[in-house]
This record gives structure tokens, C-alpha cells and sequence, in this order.
């Protein structure tokens, strides 16, 4: 079978991945490095190699950098942004890659792919049927860690309207007791659900309102495509899981610190077969840091991959709606490759065995003594 290769467009989601990117522009000023970011052009970032099925297959690929930040990719006139995807795609393609996958806002924009595909040499998916696939598979590991019995508990889905959330909606509810949808957009939401509550095997609601319904929950997954945080400390029941799959992170730093009972999770974390290696293009021998541990990819690049070395260059995921048999299929095609589930982690740090007894103590601390026991106890 031939050898099929993959390029993946990434950006910056904050200024720590400026840095990570771009060591240079450390200790340059925030509103210095965004009008860089203005003109700088798309380039090849990472060279990709060593990925290996447990059967001997090998693909390659790079990661293009399409040097935006979210908020720019959001408020920049649609079609700069377009050309500026399709640039890093074609750069991709120049260099051999047979597909390509769309990172973080890349995949948001617009028309969630459909567009950028269209105009682009080669196939293009966004990468969130694995993403959601990775996501399910976090929230329940999560609540098994925790001790939460799923199929009487009540979930929260954040961003509930959107291509990877309203996937979500369908895959947590055959599991859990209760579902609440959360969203922006009352209309969009209130059709949604209406469009949807029939077909749910538990009870559902819905709510504009997440501060009020996060506390009801025991599992709570975010697919947002905020900016800025959207859960806090105080929005949080005790023991519970929340499942992150959005990217920049959704729940306030302020949560690792202030709520030491709650456990969170980056969601779409995957571990790549083989002996892969980042290689920064620029520097030759030297890795590029991904900000993740060895081995370890967004699930999002790792669909991109799998397509490649599963001779499945097409357009795998694009646009708003979902198809379920497609999460499904590609989380077939990622096992048979080799690809598992990461170790979890929260902002940016390990989750160890540790960790994990620490917070299944302070929860049952707070549980024993009631919700209003304080911080400063439970952090001793």
C-alpha cells in the first residue's frame, strides 16, 4: 500500500504557544507580538516522523503554522482568514501531504471546513470526530476515577449547539441519568433541543444560564469556541468531573487552586504509536514542544494521521453536523493503528495517581463536612 503523508494547520491559542512557536518573542509585549502575527506568513513549523502502526505501517507529515490568534481568527475579515488556511495547506501539499487537518480555530471558522476544502489542493478535515471520540472516552474515565455512579448522575454539556457539543449531547445520554444543554444563542439552543429531546434516552433541559446548571451536575464536557473562561471555582459541585475539549481552555486556571475536589480533564489527548518525533523545521534536531507529554498529540492531529496511514484521504470531518457512524468508524481506525488514550492531564501538568487520591479525598472531605467547608481545609 502506498505511503501517504499528512500536513496539519496549527496557530497560537495563547502567548505561551507564541513562545513555544517563536522562543524569539519572549519578553515582547502582547500588542507587539499580535501586529507581528498581523503580517507574518503561514510557514512549515514541524516535521513529523517515526509514527508507527503495531503492523509496520509508517506515515510522515508537518505541522504549518497559520500564525493567528483566536480572537484574530475570529475578528479578521473571513476571507484573509481562508487564505491564510489555505496558504499553510499548500505548503503542506508542496511538501508531499496527501490530507490535511484543521487545528483549533482553523476549524472553526466560517463554515467548519466545507469552504477551506472546496479551495484546497488536497483532502481537509477538521479532526473533531476523533476529538469527540477522545472526549466520551476522558468524561467516563473521569467518573469512574471519581467514584460517580454515571447512570444516576446528571451531565452538562457546554457548548451544546456546536459541531463537537451536540455530538456530544448523543453519546453522553444513553449513559447518564439526566443531560442539561448549555449555549450561547437562546434561539439555536431551544430548537436544538427541541429538535433532539425525543430522541434522548434520559431526561434533558436547557439552559442559557451555566453558572446555575454546572452546580447540578456531576460530569460537566466543554466544546466551546470561547476565549475566554467560561467555568469558575464557584460554579462547581463537589466531586465532580469536568472534561475539557476546547482550545483556548474554558475553565479558569483559578479552579486548580481554589477547588482541590474537582477533577479536570484535557479531553483530547491521544498517544501516537510508533517512536514519533516533532522536529522544529527551522532547526533541524531540535523538538518542537507541543506542550504535551513524549508521544502525545491533540486527538484532532491525531485523526489526521490515522486517515493517512489508514489510505483514507479524504474529507473525513467537515462542517457543523456530526455523523455518529463517523466517530464511530474513526475511532475503529485509531485503535487499529495503535492510537490510545493519553494519560490525563489539567492545566498542562500531569494528572498522577497522586493527584488523583488527593482530590478523591478532598471531595469526600467536603462531602463529610458539607459544601461549605472551606478552601483553605481542604488545601491543607
Amino acid at each position: 500500500m502506498q505511503t501517504r503523508k499528512f500536513c496539519f494547520v496549527i496557530h497560537p491559542t495563547s502567548l505561551d504557544d507564541v513562545h513555544r512557536y517563536e522562543p524569539g518573542a519572549k519578553g515582547k509585549g502582547e500588542p507587539i507580538i499580535r501586529k507581528i502575527l498581523e503580517w507574518m506568513p503561514a510557514y512549515a513549523a514541524v516535521h513529523v516522523t517515526g509514527v508507527r502502526t503495531p503492523d509496520g505501517r509508517e506515515t510522515e507529515g508537518w505541522f504549518v503554522a497559520a500564525p493567528l490568534m483566536p480572537e484574530q481568527m475570529i475578528d479578521f475579515p473571513r476571507e484573509e482568514v481562508y487564505e491564510r488556511i489555505l496558504r499553510a495547506i499548500n505548503i503542506g501539499a508542496e511538501l508531499g501531504a496527501d490530507v490535511a487537518g484543521l487545528g483549533a480555530f482553523t476549524g472553526v471558522v466560517g463554515d467548519a471546513g466545507i469552504t477551506v476544502n472546496e479551495r484546497s489542493p488536497i483532502p481537509v478535515t477538521t479532526g473533531n470526530s476523533l476529538t469527540i471520540a477522545a472526549g466520551i472516552q476522558s468524561l467516563f474515565r473521569g467518573a469512574a476515577e471519581m467514584g460517580i455512579d454515571s447512570q444516576a448522575a446528571t451531565a452538562v454539556v457546554v457548548g451544546a449547539t456546536g459541531s463537537i457539543g451536540s455530538a456530544c449531547v448523543h453519546l453522553i445520554a444513553p449513559r447518564v441519568k439526566r443531560l442539561i444543554l448549555v449555549a450561547r444563542n437562546a434561539t439555536r439552543l431551544r430548537k436544538f433541543h427541541e429538535s433532539i429531546k425525543d430522541q434522548l434516552p434520559c431526561e434533558s433541559s436547557y439552559s442559557v444560564d451555566l453558572s446555575a446548571v454546572v452546580g447540578q451536575a456531576q460530569l460537566i464536557l466543554t466544546a466551546t469556541t470561547s476565549t475566554q473562561d467560561v467555568i469558575e471555582p464557584d460554579d462547581l459541585q463537589t466531586g465532580a468531573v469536568v472534561c475539557e475539549l476546547s482550545l483556548p481552555h474554558d475553565v479558569s486556571r483559578r479552579v486548580a487552586q481554589e477547588r482541590p475536589d474537582v477533577l479536570v480533564i484535557e479531553g483530547g489527548n491521544m498517544l501516537v504509536p510508533g517512536n514519533p518525533r516533532f522536529e522544529r523545521v527551522r532547526e533541524p534536531g531540535t523538538e518542537f514542544d507541543l506542550g504535551l507529554p513524549a508521544r502525545t498529540a491533540l486527538a484532532c492531529m491525531s485523526e489526521t494521521m490515522v486517515l493517512a496511514l489508514e489510505n483514507r484521504c479524504e474529507p473525513f470531518t467537515l462542517g457543523r453536523g456530526i455523523d455518529l457512524n463517523r466517530v464511530i468508524e474513526i475511532d475503529q481506525m485509531a485503535a487499529r493503528c495503535g492510537f490510545t488514550l493519553a494519560d490525563m492531564r489539567a492545566f498542562d501538568a500531569a494528572i498522577t495517581p497522586e493527584t488523583l487520591e488527593a482530590t478523591r479525598r478532598a471531595a469526600a472531605l467536603r462531602q463529610a463536612q458539607g459544601d461549605s467547608v472551606g478552601n483553605e481545609m481542604l488545601l491543607k
